[in-house]
């Protein structure tokens, strides 16, 4: 656990020293203001929105850059360089060591930068509308945070094994995986579901929902923040299927915490492989 936390924070370090984290918390927040602002202006009010609403108009920017980032950031600071790989590996360390205590470190950055922008927009929220909506707004913080953690996973995923003049090339994977899980999976999913009859389509669609971490934080974010009015009658549908809410929270936590295991162990597997 010290050869983890001292790797962490090493990444750490590098990670806030880098431009692109500093550019990330400087956008989200902007971005969290400016959707905490408007979307109340937009429908006729006067201020900022409450937390429930401003949860609600947070969740498709979280769902879009949180995954983003971290599969960006964390191919290009996880992705093995030659020279500083290989002396890097050939220490007395074992490798998922050296991983999953960089995957900390980048975590921390990515988790602290979105903390800038929730922090800035709550302040907003709090001085305009009070505190109505605040479970919504952090349990779309949290879900913030699982997926950055899923996605470091995925991208130490596709980071490791390679080396650094592959670096391009892992990239363009992390986009392609980042394009798939945010925008195709549900195009496909709705889709295949448009060919069903309406009862097996549902079937499909719930199914969907809880195998796509994406869907599943969104998901999550919208019905605690709107409850069964979260997405109209696919609410009630979905609720009906888990077995009501507890239910719903349950399979959706257990699809997340299988995303959150999963790909770093896969990582870590392929990285004890690799020659490096």
């Amino acid at each position: 656990m010290k050869t983890i936390l001292l790797c962490a924070r090493q990444e750490l370090t590098l990670a806030l020293r880098s431009r692109w984290t500093v550019i990330f918390a400087l956008v989200f927040a902007a971005l969290a203001l400016a959707v905490a602002w408007s979307g109340y202006v937009m429908t006729g009010g006067h201020g900022a929105q409450d937390f429930a609403r401003t949860a609600a108009s947070l969740t498709q920017l979280v769902v879009l850059l949180s995954p983003l980032m971290a599969l960006v950031g964390g191919v290009l600071a996880m992705t093995p360089e030659r020279g500083a790989a290989e002396l890097l590996y050939a220490q007395p360390i074992a490798r998922r060591t050296v991983l999953f205590g960089r995957m900390l470190g980048l975590f921390t950055a990515l988790a602290a930068a979105q903390a800038v922008g929730f922090g800035a927009a709550g302040l907003v929220v709090f001085s305009q509308s009070g505190s109505y909506g605040l479970g919504g707004f952090l349990l779309l913080v949290l879900g913030s945070a699982v997926l950055t953690a899923i996605f470091l996973g995925v991208a130490a995923l596709v980071a490791a094994g390679g080396s650094g003049r592959r670096r391009a090339r892992a990239l363009a994977v992390a986009l392609v995986v980042w394009f798939g899980a945010v925008v195709l999976f549900d195009v496909a999913a709705l889709g295949a579901a448009s060919l069903l009859p309406s009862g097996l389509a549902s079937r499909l669609l719930i199914v969907a929902v809880l195998a796509n971490p994406v869907d599943a934080v969104r998901a999550g974010a919208l019905l605690g923040a709107e409850g069964t009015t979260a997405f109209g009658a696919a609410s009630l549908a979905f609720l009906r299927f888990t077995g009501g809410a507890r239910g719903a929270g349950l399979m959706l936590a257990a699809s997340l915490a299988a995303w959150l295991v999963l790909p770093p162990l896969a990582a870590a597997w392929r990285l004890r492989r690799a020659d490096i």
